[in-house]
């Protein structure tokens, strides 16, 4: 029999008609900030429902809670392997019923089921111009390598680490005095500002993937589903 993980008990959780985001977040939350600052203009269209993460104590959860957004934490800890993990994830997720899922710091790789359960609608920000530097060192990673330019990329989230098909990119010039701690915050800068204009628009459209390309296009409906 399979065994059904246990799942937290979303509370108060915001509901909102369409443009709905939960965010997945393990750090500080820096850049998703951004997009809670602008989602209080009328307009946006883009609302972060809640924030999930795999680290009780991290900052996203407390930027979250300061701006009245409901959270959760599914530790992997308190599951009995990675699938089942992934499953209490998903499940939290759903609760949520999001429009878009954003990976913004996320440090954990999400399977296929969990996927699945959200097709073409989980992206990640990666402070790379991808397919170059994926991974956890992509700053430090672009510095070795002596590029010039380097960047950060909003793409579709697969199985892989970092290898989904690219949705927006915003490119960071490297000066000869930067170390990875500079370029990383002008990097942050241009990320904070992808998130800012793309959030909206992918939390409103239709994602379709053929191949490497993504093709974003508007809902026909109100809710997308």
């Amino acid at each position: 029999m399979t065994q059904q993980p246990d799942v937290p008990a979303p509370s108060d959780i915001p509901v909102t008609d369409s443009g709905r985001v939960v965010v997945l977040a393990s750090g500080a939350g820096s850049t998703m900030k951004a997009v809670l600052d602008a989602q209080r203009q009328d307009g946006y269209g883009a609302r972060i429902v809640a924030v999930i993460s795999d680290v009780p104590d991290a900052g996203a959860l407390r930027l979250a809670e300061a701006a009245g957004v409901a959270t959760a934490v599914v530790q992997p800890k308190d599951f009995a392997d990675r699938g089942v993990w992934n499953l209490a994830l998903a499940k939290t997720v759903q609760a949520f019923n999001p429009d878009l899922v954003l990976s913004a710091g996320f440090m954990r790789i999400l399977s296929e089921p969990f996927l699945a359960r959200f097709p073409n609608r989980v992206v990640n920000s990666h402070p790379a111009l991808l397919p170059s530097f994926p991974g956890a060192h992509a700053v430090r990673d672009a510095l070795a390598a002596g590029v010039k330019i380097t960047g950060c990329t909003l793409h579709v989230v697969d199985a892989g680490v970092d290898t989904g098909p690219v949705l927006a990119q915003g490119a960071v010039q490297i000066d000869d005095e930067d170390d990875e701690a500079t370029l990383h915050e002008r990097i942050k800068a241009v990320e904070r500002d992808l998130l800012v204009s793309w959030v909206p628009r992918l939390a409103l459209a239709t994602i379709t993937v053929q191949g490497r390309r993504t093709i974003v296009e508007p809902r026909m409906t109100a809710t997308g589903r």
